[in-house]
């Protein structure tokens, strides 16, 4: 992500808060790249008919879940341990609040925080997406079997449920068990992959949602921040101006009590001249 703030010599907790940045990215990335995973099954099982290939990729795709849930709630746990570090972090000399190094930290974990997030809605988008077209197959197997569209409570009960021989009844009279069973059984074991996957993409919602309050909090804090620092920077331009028209009427108060002595020296000397009348003096001798 490119995330990291340049250390110092002094020691101001940069190199560590680095290197934790950098270990929960890696998992972050880790999550993407399940993700992806995950999305590639869903669209492989969209063409399955088998059970047994069905139930294959069912198996990945739980591996691949828990595998993402255990990775989730420890990047939950390491994202708010380093918010509470960058507040202990502000006791230290230049760190403090506001400071360049405080608004620094504050906004590589906000970032980080809210990718991972956006990282936790995709899954949940993806549990919507995954049961919307477990409802769009079944339908297009029901058709398949029976050659008529089924109703929305056919439907309904057959995704609730997963058992759709009552449903084949008909064809299977028609065509004989053995052709539809295989249908039966995909449609079970979709049934079965559909629920399972829901659930534990479910338990990641509560991740989400922390992420989403923590998220929330750090912008606030941020806002505050930049709040803070936007009025000093105002405060200090407002005083060099206050002080540039100081040094200003400063300047030029002493030029005009120049010109004032200036013109008292003169009207002094022209009154002693005329009081002393040196020229009278001269004409006498």
């Amino acid at each position: 992500m490119g995330l990291q703030i340049p250390t110092s010599s002094s020691d101001m907790g940069m190199e560590a808060f680095n290197k934790q940045i950098q270990d929960v990215e890696k998992q972050v990335d880790k999550l993407s790249g399940l993700l992806r995973k995950l999305k590639d099954a869903n669209e492989e099982s969209k063409s399955v008919t088998k059970a047994s290939a069905m139930k294959a990729i069912k198996k990945r795709m739980e591996k691949d879940i828990d595998e993402v849930g255990k990775i989730a709630r420890n990047v939950k746990a390491k994202l708010e341990a380093i918010s509470k570090e960058n507040l202990a972090n502000r006791k230290k000399p230049g760190c403090e609040k506001g400071t360049s190094v405080d608004r620094s930290r504050m906004n590589v974990m906000n970032a980080l925080t809210k990718k991972f997030k956006d990282l936790m809605t995709e899954f949940q988008t993806l549990r919507q997406k995954i049961q919307d077209e477990y409802r769009e197959v079944v339908e297009r197997r029901v058709i398949t079997v029976t050659g008529t569209r089924p109703d929305e409570e056919t439907i309904d009960h057959l995704i609730e449920t997963g058992n759709s021989e009552q449903i084949f009844q008909k064809a299977i009279q028609e065509q004989g068990r053995g052709q539809v069973l295989n249908t039966v059984e995909e449609i079970q074991e979709r049934h079965d992959a559909v629920k399972e996957i829901e659930k534990k993409l479910l338990d990641l919602q509560q991740i989400y949602l922390d992420m989403a309050v923590l998220v929330e909090a750090q912008g606030e804090i941020l806002d505050n921040i930049e709040s803070q620092v936007a009025t000093a920077v105002s405060s200090v331009q407002t005083g060099t101006t206050a002080l540039q028209k100081a040094k200003k009427l400063q300047k030029n108060s002493r030029k005009w009590m120049c010109i004032a002595i200036i013109i008292l020296l003169l009207i002094v000397a022209v009154i002693v001249v005329g009081v002393l009348k040196p020229w009278q003096s001269n004409k006498g001798a």
